[in-house]
């Protein structure tokens, strides 16, 4: 079992939560919790956002914690306010509308089987293109194929401040490329670039990194990765949920 953690800070233009966007006369976050429950692996659900989310949907959950500020300072606080060590976290984010109980639990069993400290979701793009055509989504291309990143994530609460150093870093970095490549190696950057370097190579980098068992799983399922970023993936969405 795990304890979930969905990050519901992003708002919109409109400064409204992005997890209150309307998708079927329903909040799209409402999609999210739904497959949560209905997974079978999931001990508590706890919401991180603004106030209005607690006022909205407060009731669906086992907790809401205010939010703190950016994505990763909000997993921290969530995990100490939670204050579950012994119960990995699942980290979501709150807009994947399409995603189910069974993608869901596939994962967590995945990660529990490997016993790991931090387990990531990756899709095959030929997957997605195939049951998804009309999805534009980030892909990376690495020796094995080219693959994009999902929205969930296994964690072990407690490597999160072992790793807290690094992730800043990281965040800091991430538009100064001289300063990353001190962080990441000018190497495994170029290789990165080149589309060369392995799944191994990557996963071995960032758990030397952070000092943690960490393992990219690859998933059948893509409506873990399809998440709701622009007006259009509203549209897109609207098409395929149930």
């Amino acid at each position: 079992m795990v304890n979930a953690l969905i990050l519901a800070g992003d708002r919109g233009k409109d400064g409204t939560p992005k997890a209150l966007i309307k998708i079927k006369d329903r909040y799209m976050i409402e999609f999210l919790i739904e497959a949560l429950k209905s997974s079978g692996v999931v001990k508590n659900i706890y919401v991180v956002g603004d106030e209005i989310l607690n006022n909205k949907i407060g009731h669906l959950v086992d907790g809401f914690i205010k939010s703190k500020g950016e994505m990763f300072e909000n997993l921290r606080f969530g995990i100490k306010v939670i204050g579950d060590f012994e119960t990995p976290v699942l980290a979501c984010t709150s807009d994947i509308p399409l995603v189910k109980g069974e993608a869901v639990k596939e994962f967590v069993l995945e990660c529990q089987k490997l016993n790991l400290d931090v387990g990531y979701p990756i899709i095959d793009k030929r997957l997605n293109d195939e049951k998804y055509p009309d999805v534009r989504r980030t892909y990376v291309k690495l020796k094995e194929g080219t693959f994009t990143g999902g929205n969930l994530a296994y964690i072990n609460p407690k490597v999160i401040d072992r790793a807290t150093k690094k992730v800043e870093e990281l965040i800091a970095y991430r538009k100064k490329p001289l300063k990353m490549a001190r962080v990441l190696g000018v190497n495994f950057l170029v290789k990165l670039a080149l589309g060369i370097l392995s799944l191994d190579a990557v996963e071995k980098k960032i758990c030397d990194m952070f000092k943690v068992k960490g393992k990219a799983i690859l998933t059948k399922y893509p409506e873990i990765g399809n998440d709701v970023d622009k007006p259009e993936d509203i549209e897109f969405v609207k098409r395929y949920v149930s």
